[in-house]
């Protein structure tokens, strides 16, 4: 079993790497490597995204580094391999995004990603630090987790879905603002599971048993 960590040169890679190894250990979920080789991420058993940063950024990144996003799809499109996007890497995942101009993004799930608009001028932009976690739907994402445990964040934007059964978890900045979305053999975080203490952990641990 093999787990791979995308490196497109736009993620917090070294923390992200130490906790999946931590957790794979514990659960016995085999090797966790980080790799910018297409061949390697389209035989994997599992695939990671990071992103740190803007939306179109880290896709013209993702793009640039040739055939590597062609093996994520064939690998989690094509192959049906269970995946995780963290913060950008889980923006990605949406129809496009606004950030700095309009952007395509995979379109695996649909929606858009645009700006936080708390509707408290107190709160200030980006949501940064942490927040309790509301759970909207069941997902083996979640088994040991409950509503209230809490999550980092560091971002000015969320995904809104465009269909309401892919938001499997929000939290309250001014109103309600994505943290976890999926749908069939995709998953992903806003916040950071890499620093989310032990809830991040139990999720990255729950991630490496999935089995959609």
């Amino acid at each position: 079993m093999r787990t791979v960590i995308v490196d497109y040169e736009s993620g917090n890679l070294h923390s992200a790497e130490k906790a999946f190894q931590r957790m794979a250990r514990e659960t016995g979920a085999g090797e966790v490597m980080v790799t910018s080789d297409p061949d390697t991420v389209r035989r994997a058993d599992r695939i990671v995204l990071p992103g740190d940063g803007a939306f179109a950024a880290c896709r013209a990144e993702l793009y640039d580094h040739r055939g590597l996003f062609e093996a994520v799809r064939e690998a989690v499109i094509d192959g049906a391999r269970p995946f995780m996007g963290i913060c950008i890497g889980m923006q990605m995942l949406a129809s496009r995004g606004l950030e700095h101009g309009e952007t395509e993004g995979f379109d695996w799930i649909g929606g858009t990603v645009e700006p936080i608009t708390p509707a408290d001028p107190a709160l200030k932009v980006p949501h940064m630090g942490w927040n309790d976690l509301v759970l909207d739907a069941p997902h083996p994402l979640f088994d040991g987790i409950e509503t209230g445990q809490h999550a980092y964040f560091v971002h000015s934007y969320q995904f809104r879905v465009a269909d309401k059964a892919h938001l499997l978890a929000h939290v309250d900045y001014g109103g309600a603002v994505t943290a976890v979305v999926g749908h069939d053999n995709l998953v992903g975080t806003q916040f950071h599971p890499e620093k989310s203490q032990g809830t991040g952990l139990r999720m990255i641990a729950n991630f490496l048993r999935w089995r959609p």
